[in-house]
C-alpha cells in the first residue's frame, strides 16, 4: 500500500525558511517522479516543483531560485527546502508520486501540510 506523509509545515515570518518532507512507504520513491503542489484558499491547486526518476528538477516560475527539491533514496523521502518565503507562498502543500515523469498525472497524494507566511 502506497502511503505518503508530509511534514514540516508551520508558521514563518516573511523572508524565513521551512523544509517540507514527504516520506513514502510501500514502494521506493526513486522509481517515480515526485512533485510538490500547493493550494491556497480560493485558488486552484498549482504545481510547485518536481523531481524526476533521473533526478532532474523543475520549478514553477514563482518559486524558482527560492525553493529546492531533493530526494534522499536511503530515507525514501523527498524534501522541499523553501527559502525567502513570501506571504503569497501561504497554502496547503501536498506531495504526490506514482508518475512516470513530471509531465504525467500523479497517482498517489499525501494529506497535505499547512504553510503560513505572515508577520
Amino acid at each position: 500500500q502506497v502511503q505518503l506523509v508530509e511534514s514540516g509545515g508551520g508558521l514563518v515570518q516573511p523572508g524565513g525558511s521551512l523544509r517540507l518532507s514527504c516520506a513514502a512507504s510501500g514502494f521506493t520513491l526513486d522509481v517515480y517522479a515526485t512533485g510538490w503542489f500547493r493550494q491556497a484558499p480560493g485558488k486552484e491547486r498549482e504545481g510547485v516543483s518536481c523531481i524526476s526518476t533521473e533526478g532532474s528538477t523543475y520549478y514553477a516560475d514563482s518559486v524558482q531560485g527560492r525553493f529546492t527539491i531533493s530526494r534522499d533514496n536511503a530515507k525514501n523521502t523527498v524534501y522541499l527546502q523553501m527559502n525567502s518565503l513570501k506571504p503569497e507562498d501561504t497554502a496547503v502543500y501536498y506531495c504526490a508520486t506514482e508518475a512516470l515523469s513530471c509531465q504525467d498525472s500523479f497517482g498517489s497524494w499525501g494529506q497535505g501540510t499547512q504553510v503560513t507566511v505572515s508577520a
